[in-house]
C-alpha cells in the first residue's frame, strides 16, 4: 500500500463577490480534486487545537498525527533543523523575516507594515541582507542564518527574556507602534528591528530592488521563538518509510524532526511560480525508490491568500490539481498496487483577512481498494455537509492509514 498526503497550504477560504460568491476552492477547475472526492471518505477536521495560534507549523504537525500540544514548539526551531543548525538545548531560535515597511520621514514605530515577504525576495538577494546582519549584530552568542526567501532565522543562545511576538503577516497594512516588541522583556527584540532598519533601508541590494520596481527588504520582523524541538519517529510509529516533499523550511524542518526524508525540488519557491511538476516528479522517484509515505506540502495557495491575490489563488489549485494530483495519480494507478490519497489544506488563509484562521478544512481520503460515497466537488461547504467532523487534527492520519497496516 502506497500513501499520499498533498497538502495545499491555506487553500481553504470564505466566499467572495469577485468569484460570484464561491470560494477559490468552489472556483477552481480542478478535475482530479473533484473526481477522486466522489468515491472519498470526505469531511472537516481542526488542525488548530482552540487556543492556539493557527499557524502552519501547529497545524501540519497535526496533520502528520502528532498531537501540537504537546509538540508545537515554534515554528522557528523547525526551521533551523531544515537549515543544518546544530542547536543546544539553551538556544532559543527565533523567526528572521525581511520585511518591507513604509518609508516615510518618520519615527521608526510610526511605519507601516506594507509586506511581510517584501515583494517574496529572492533567497540570493536576501542571502546579502542576511550577512550585512550578522556583520553588524552577531557575536559570540547570538547568529542569523539565510533561509528561503523573506524566511530567515536567528537563534540566541541564552536569550535574554521570553516575549510572544506578533506575527508580521497578522498586521498588513498597519502601523506597528502597536505590534512591537514592548517593555523590558521586549527591549532587546525592538533595538535589533530598529537597528536593523539602519542597516538595510539604503542597502544595495534595495537600492537595485528599487530600481526594478520592487520593495525593498528594509527591516527584519523578530517572531515564533522556540528551542530545540523532538517529535516521535514516524516509522516507529506508523511502520512506514516516508519522504516530505515541501519548499518551506519549517515543512522540511517537522519531516526531519520525524523521522522522513526531506526531498528537495530544484526550482520549488513556496510561491505560484514554482516548480509545479517538479514536486509531482520528486514523489514518482520517492515511490519508485521504496518509500511508502510521500508527503508533499504545497505553499502557493497560502502566499495568494496572505497577499490578497484571487486569481492567483484559484489558479494555484488548478495547478497543484493538474500538474501534481494528477500525474501522481497516474503513476499511483499504473503499479497496479493499492494506494490512498488524502488532499487537505492545514489551516484557511481566507483572502479577506490576509492572514490565517482557525477554522475547520475540508478534507478527503481516496482509497484505491474502497470506493465510497463522497461529495461531486471538493469545497468546504461540501465536505463540511457530510457532517463527518474530526475534532483533533492529530487523528486524521488514523482514518487514512491504520486499516491498511
Amino acid at each position: 500500500m502506497k500513501y499520499l498526503v498533498l497538502l495545499c497550504d491555506g487553500m481553504a477560504d470564505y466566499k467572495l463577490a469577485e468569484l460570484g460568491d464561491k470560494t477559490p476552492m468552489e472556483a477552481a477547475k480542478k478535475p482530479m480534486m473533484d473526481t477522486l472526492a466522489r468515491d472519498s471518505l470526505c469531511g472537516t477536521v481542526l488542525n488548530v487545537p482552540e487556543g492556539m495560534v493557527p499557524e502552519s507549523d501547529t497545524a501540519n504537525i497535526a496533520v502528520l498525527s502528532y498531537d501540537p500540544k504537546i509538540y508545537s514548539k515554534g515554528r522557528s526551531p523547525l526551521e533551523a533543523v531544515s537549515m543544518g543548525l546544530d542547536m543546544r538545548p539553551e538556544d532559543t531560535a527565533y523567526r528572521c523575516n525581511v520585511v518591507t515597511l513604509s518609508e516615510e520621514d518618520c519615527d521608526y514605530e510610526d511605519r507601516t507594515m506594507l509586506d511581510h515577504s517584501a515583494d517574496e525576495i529572492t533567497t540570493e538577494e536576501a542571502s546579502e541582507l542576511i550577512r550585512s546582519l550578522e556583520e553588524a549584530f552577531g557575536n559570540e552568542s547570538r547568529h542569523f542564518y539565510t533561509g528561503v526567501s523573506y524566511r530567515h532565522c536567528m537563534i540566541w543562545n541564552n536569550a535574554p527574556s521570553e516575549y510572544n511576538f506578533m506575527r508580521p503577516h497578522d498586521i498588513l497594512g498597519k502601523k506597528i507602534k502597536d505590534y512591537l516588541p514592548q517593555g523590558e522583556a521586549g527591549a532587546p527584540y525592538l533595538e535589533l528591528m530598529e537597528k536593523s532598519w539602519d542597516i538595510l533601508e539604503h542597502h544595495p541590494i534595495n537600492e537595485a530592488r528599487r530600481a526594478r520596481g520592487l520593495r525593498p527588504a528594509n527591516s527584519i520582523w523578530l517572531w515564533s521563538p522556540g528551542k530545540k524541538p523532538a517529535l516521535p519517529n514516524f516509522y516507529e510509529k506508523w511502520g512506514l518509510r516516508g519522504a516530505v516533499i515541501s519548499a518551506v523550511d519549517l515543512i522540511k524542518g517537522i519531516g526531519i524532526c520525524a523521522g522522513l526524508k526531506s526531498i528537495d525540488v530544484e526550482g520549488a519557491t513556496g510561491n505560484v511560480h514554482t516548480n509545479w511538476s517538479g514536486k509531482a516528479d520528486a514523489a514518482i522517484e520517492a515511490f519508485e525508490n521504496g518509500y511508502d509515505f510521500v508527503y508533499i506540502h504545497v505553499e502557493a495557495p497560502d502566499e495568494c491568500g496572505h497577499r490578497a491575490e484571487i486569481d492567483n489563488k484559484v489558479l494555484s489549485i488548478e495547478k497543484i490539481d493538474e500538474l501534481i494530483l494528477k500525474p501522481v495519480y497516474d503513476y499511483l494507478v499504473s503499479t497496479g498496487e493499492k494506494y490512498k490519497i488524502m488532499v487537505l489544506p492545514d489551516h484557511p488563509t481566507p483572502i479577506v483577512m490576509r492572514t490565517h484562521s482557525s477554522d475547520p478544512v475540508p478534507f478527503m481520503i481516496y482509497s484505491s481498494d474502497k470506493k465510497v460515497d463522497g461529495v461531486s466537488v471538493f469545497s468546504e461547504d461540501s465536505c463540511k455537509a457530510k457532517n463527518f467532523y474530526i475534532e483533533n487534527g492529530y487523528n486524521l492520519l488514523s482514518y487514512m492509514i491504520e486499516k491498511a497496516k
